[in-house]
């Protein structure tokens, strides 16, 4: 069965996701800008009240995906209060001014993270050549790419991910996002992913749906 990740852009939504079971969160503040890293108390929080694993988002800025050395040692400390929190994963991403991965930032991150998983958010979307930057991340050892096949949802971005999910084959995980809810994750089903990303946010509601995420789980049994 296919898993669901819930995007949780505060303690509520974190609360709401794990009563309805969802299999995991990616915990983040600010979703308006695409989401920051959130705050010590808010991680420390959410891991008290949560049953479920819980991967938090390291991004210091919005905007662009460019990070100066500073920003980057500002990254590796976020990381290290994850893992001693005793979080399961982080998700990350950076890329070069031409629009590449780097590989330098990318890989010290990685090595920060140490036992926790680690996924590429979708900074994956802004790159030249989704194909190329795929390669790279496999040969980084990134555990999952975050993306919407470089589009502005997974609906619309379906056949690309159709194509990295079949390029990515074992190696690595392809995890729709963007847009996705109950209305049309049985349609995304089509696409053969084993993890599907939403906020599951409906009708302008400032958290994350309950329903919402019963919804999709029940779709994806």
């Amino acid at each position: 069965m296919p898993l669901l990740e819930v995007c949780a852009g505060s303690v509520e939504s974190a609360l709401n996701a794990n009563a309805a079971k969802a299999d995991r969160i990616e915990l983040c503040a600010e979703l308006s800008v695409g989401g920051l890293t959130p705050s010590k108390g808010m991680i420390q929080l959410v891991k008290e009240m949560v049953e479920i694993p819980v991967y938090v988002l390291i991004r210091p800025k919005s905007g662009d995906f460019n990070y100066s050395l500073l920003e980057l040692e500002q990254m590796k400390e976020d990381v290290a209060l994850c893992a001693e929190l005793g979080c399961e994963g982080v998700v990350i991403g950076a890329l070069t001014p031409e629009r590449k991965i780097n590989e330098r930032i990318t890989y010290e991150l990685m090595q920060q993270a140490g036992f926790m998983d680690v996924t590429f958010h979708k900074a994956f979307d802004e790159v030249v050549n989704q194909f190329e930057a795929l390669d790279t991340l496999r040969e980084l050892g990134i555990q999952r790419v975050l993306t919407s096949g470089g589009e502005a949802t997974a609906m619309a971005g379906f056949s690309r991910l159709g194509e990295l999910i079949e390029e990515a084959e074992d190696d690595i995980i392809i995890m729709p996002c963007g847009g996705v809810r109950s209305s049309n994750i049985g349609y995304l089903l089509d696409l053969g992913a084993t993890e599907y990303h939403s906020a599951a946010l409906v009708d302008g509601e400032r958290y994350c749906s309950k329903q919402e995420v019963e919804a999709m789980k029940a779709i994806l049994k």
